[in-house]
């Protein structure tokens, strides 16, 4: 039946109605907040690339969890910023790296809280790669021996889910065997199994001083331009032992979101990244765009596309309007 019986405006003619048949929701318990760990003590640093954000030493990080708790978002992914870093990343290996303190310190205060840490080298080697150096690049099988000892480190504490996002294949079985290994059989594994080598991360870079000092990133995060590809890194890690996985950054990858959700029978996270959040702050600081609305459309067409679970540091800005 076509126009003038059928007129889709009929569904859009009131507020309550058009609430009524709205297809895409996104609630907080949708929704992740990264934050930053630094060593010391009162430490608050504002992140400049990321209005709102600040690097928290780990008291200030425990009252940031509360707040975010009582806003209603109760899921937080861990970075840390080390006092010292080293050529391998070993410093975030041990029970008392600056993310485990955190994790210890934040699940003796607060009961109701959902702790993901976030697993890579890069903020903590002296050279901001993501992992052991031979001949000028990562080593992917050295760095997976750092990678699941850092993972068996933070279940031990407490952590509630691993999210490796390194990119070293094979990464998510070898740190699934350690775990089963070390009797953390029921921890979860989000995997950034399509993380894409981006532009939009720079501001995350300053947040956790993790820019590498030479060379990128490409010999081990994707092509931009690939989606298939993406595809077979999913799958295998889907095999390997991952729980959920995840596709970064997510709003110029939301083709690779949908075919993520529609290829597989599994949880799909979406990072709405650094670069993406700032641009917002900054247009909005400017009075170039309504940044509520904005940030509600941005995170709509995420869920939209499929994703299960976005981590976003609109978190903190967008809960009180959920």
């Amino acid at each position: 039946m076509a126009f003038p019986e059928t007129r889709l405006r009929r569904l859009r003619q009131s507020e309550i109605l058009r609430q009524m048949v709205t297809e895409t929701r996104v609630v907080a318990s949708d929704l992740v907040m990264p934050l930053f760990v630094y060593a010391g003590t009162n430490v608050r640093n504002p992140i400049k690339s990321m209005p709102g954000n600040y690097q928290l030493s780990v008291e200030n990080i425990v009252t940031e969890c509360k707040r975010l708790v009582d806003m209603g978002i109760k899921s937080v992914l861990l970075f840390g910023i080390p006092e010292h870093k080293d050529a391998d990343g070993t410093c975030a290996t041990h029970d008392d790296a600056i993310v485990q303190r955190a994790i210890i310190a934040i699940k003796k205060e607060i009961k109701d809280i959902f702790i993901i840490a976030d697993i890579c080298n890069c903020e903590y080697t002296t050279h901001g790669h993501c992992g052991t150096i031979v001949d000028g690049d990562v080593h992917n099988d050295l760095t997976l021996v750092t990678l699941s000892k850092q993972a068996v480190s933070l279940a031990r504490v407490g952590a509630d889910m691993v999210a490796p996002s390194d990119m070293m294949d094979g990464r998510v079985g070898h740190m699934r065997q350690e775990l089963d290994r070390a009797g953390y059989y029921n921890m979860p594994i989000m995997s950034y199994s399509a993380k894409y080598a981006s532009a939009f991360y720079g501001p995350f870079r300053d947040a956790a001083e993790s820019a590498p000092q030479f060379g990128n990133r490409a010999t081990y995060q994707m092509n931009p331009a690939n989606g298939d590809e993406a595809m077979r890194e999913i799958e295998l890690d889907i095999e390997e032992g991952a729980d959920i996985v995840m596709v970064k950054p997510a709003l110029s990858y939301l083709d690779v979101i949908r075919r993520t959700k529609d290829t597989f029978n599994i949880p799909v996270a979406a990072y709405n990244v650094s670069g993406e959040f700032s641009m917002v702050k900054a247009a909005a600081e400017r009075g170039w765009i309504d940044e509520n609305r904005i940030t509600k459309e941005i995170l709509t067409s995420i869920k939209r596309a499929g994703a299960d679970i976005i981590i976003t540091y609109h978190a903190q800005d967008i809960a009180k309007f959920l």
